[in-house]
């Protein structure tokens, strides 16, 4: 069996989640002897093809992407185009049983090298236009990007989501049958959350000893939900005291939060960070007393199992995958999905009750090991035989 994967980014290029999801599924479908190629975006300095872990990695040179959102779908139809020609300088010399690629943004490249290849075409969704935006998608471009969306997985012969509220979600704004999608969930590898070393001096930076440090991380957008937990926070310290906050991430929503923050009065009482690296991030896990994750639109919950697996209590809101990824409180606490004051009081509860937390870390060790990269792995392989065996629908 061989996979031809598309992704607009894979390591060292990493501008979120993606990249390294790609990168764990490609390298993991490897060690269990599927032949995986990637055709990604590369940076001006990357090599042309290489051999990383099993997978061979075929890079597109591409500039820098464009900030403004407008020039940003000019450039991804480019970035087709580039990805396309090398697709097919790639399938002229391998012969491919499955082409995979991963959202909207490769949607056009996947369709022609699938059909060239005349094999079946298997996309990711990992999140929706429609769900980032709440279902306001009339205005171009958010209207041009849910329209690839929606034609990509009508054209696909399977749909893989990581969560069943995905694959319901998927279904519902897309008109798809139900069993043309796949839930295989993300995967995490807790090895690879590799603290800085003096872990001590860190938290003195953000806290005191007796204080108590709340922690938020992601994108700074409206969709996660932080406006939320700015929200809560001046009567959870006004209640608790002696609590002190981190907001971890960048994104479009930032300036528009710290100025939230400014006129609740809690510019005294924690930092924004920006974007930070992965060993500081998976630093902050370990030196924080509680995990927040207030997303107002979540199809998985990465950071929540990132959180477990670092041994930090976790709190997420009552909606989307995160119900699935903190699916009881054996593991983790949930609080009502976009009501700042459900937030404040169960954070309240899990800072006060020390019994509590270690419950909930104990048993989120144990819960975050079902979420293993070698099972998605075996499960794609699985869903690529299946369908490289079945007629397409075409």
């Amino acid at each position: 069996m061989r996979v031809l994967i598309l992704s607009w980014e894979y390591p060292p290029l990493i501008e979120g989640g993606l990249a390294r999801h790609v990168r764990k599924l490609a390298e993991n479908l490897a060690a269990q002897d599927v032949d995986v190629h990637v055709l990604a975006r590369g940076l001006e300095e990357s090599p042309a093809e290489e051999e990383c872990e099993g997978v061979l990695v075929h890079r597109v040179r591409e500039p820098e992407r464009p900030r403004e959102l407008g020039e940003f779908v000019t450039w991804v139809e480019h970035m087709n185009a580039d990805m396309l020609a090398a697709g097919v300088d790639v399938g002229d010399r391998y012969d491919f049983d499955i082409v995979h690629g991963h959202d909207w943004l490769v949607a056009g490249a996947g369709d022609h090298l699938a059909k060239r290849f005349r094999c079946p075409l298997v996309v990711t969704i990992h999140a929706t236009e429609y769900g980032r935006h709440q279902g306001w998608v009339e205005k171009h471009p958010q209207s041009y990007i849910h329209g690839v969306e929606r034609w990509m997985s009508n054209r696909a012969e399977r749909v893989i989501t990581c969560s069943a509220y995905m694959r319901e979600h998927v279904a519902d704004i897309y008109g798809l049958e139900e069993r043309r999608i796949a839930v295989i969930s993300n995967g995490i590898d807790p090895s690879e959350l590799v603290p800085v070393d003096d872990l001590g001096t860190l938290r003195g930076r953000f806290a005191a000893p007796e204080e108590r440090l709340v922690l938020l991380v992601g994108r700074l957008v409206y969709e996660k939900g932080f406006q939320l937990a700015l929200e809560a926070l001046p009567g959870l310290i006004e209640r608790v005291g002696n609590v002190r906050f981190i907001v971890a991430g960048s994104g479009t929503a930032e300036a528009e939060l710290r100025e939230q923050a400014t006129e609740l009065g809690l510019d005294a009482h924690g930092a924004f960070l920006g974007w930070i690296g992965d060993d500081v991030l998976h630093s902050l896990y370990r030196i924080a007393d509680l995990t927040v994750v207030p997303s107002i639109y979540e199809p998985f919950g990465l950071v929540a199992l990132e959180a477990m697996a670092s041994g930090c209590p976790c709190l997420v809101a009552d909606t989307g995958g995160l119900r699935e990824v903190v699916p009881n409180d054996d593991v983790g606490l949930r609080f009502r999905s976009r009501d700042p004051h459900s937030l404040g009081q169960m954070a309240e509860r899990l800072l006060t009750d020390a019994v509590l937390r270690d419950r909930l870390v104990a048993e989120a060790s144990e819960h975050v090991l079902a979420f293993d990269w070698t099972d998605v792995a075996r499960q794609a392989a699985h869903l690529y035989g299946e369908v490289a065996a079945t007629p397409s629908r075409a």
